[in-house]
């Protein structure tokens, strides 16, 4: 079986490579979408296995993006993380409503980014 692919959608660059080398070390294959306009071509041509979703993107807020892919028949199955600075309290529920199956705050834990991406592509 190959690796499992994981969009990373963020618009720090930083960012990115962080969680990027994280899941490379526990065996993910990433690709990345640096702002909203990317998200969906970017999940069409590479049919992810998840997605770690930022709220705050250029181009159009996260929770928009999750909706967009939600509604389109051929991403709508594929588990999208939020993985955002934004204060929990008011974003946890909106993102969770929109379709998202976790949410977690940056700076993320290492741990309960794995747990999260293990529990969405039914890894252990």
């Amino acid at each position: 079986m190959g690796k499992k692919t994981i969009l990373i959608v963020d618009d720090n660059a930083d960012t990115r490579l962080v969680l990027s080398a994280r899941l490379k070390a526990n065996h993910y294959h990433t690709v990345f979408a640096p702002d909203a306009f990317q998200v969906m071509s970017v999940a069409l041509r590479e049919r992810p296995d998840a997605i770690l979703l930022d709220l705050g993107l250029p181009g159009g807020n996260g929770v928009m993006v999750l909706e967009r892919l939600k509604a389109n028949t051929c991403l709508s199955g594929i588990p999208v993380i939020i993985v955002t600075a934004e204060d929990a309290l008011e974003a946890e529920p909106r993102a969770i409503e929109a379709g998202a199956i976790a949410f977690l705050q940056k700076p993320v834990d290492q741990d309960k980014l794995m747990a999260a991406v293990q529990q969405a592509v039914g890894t252990t």
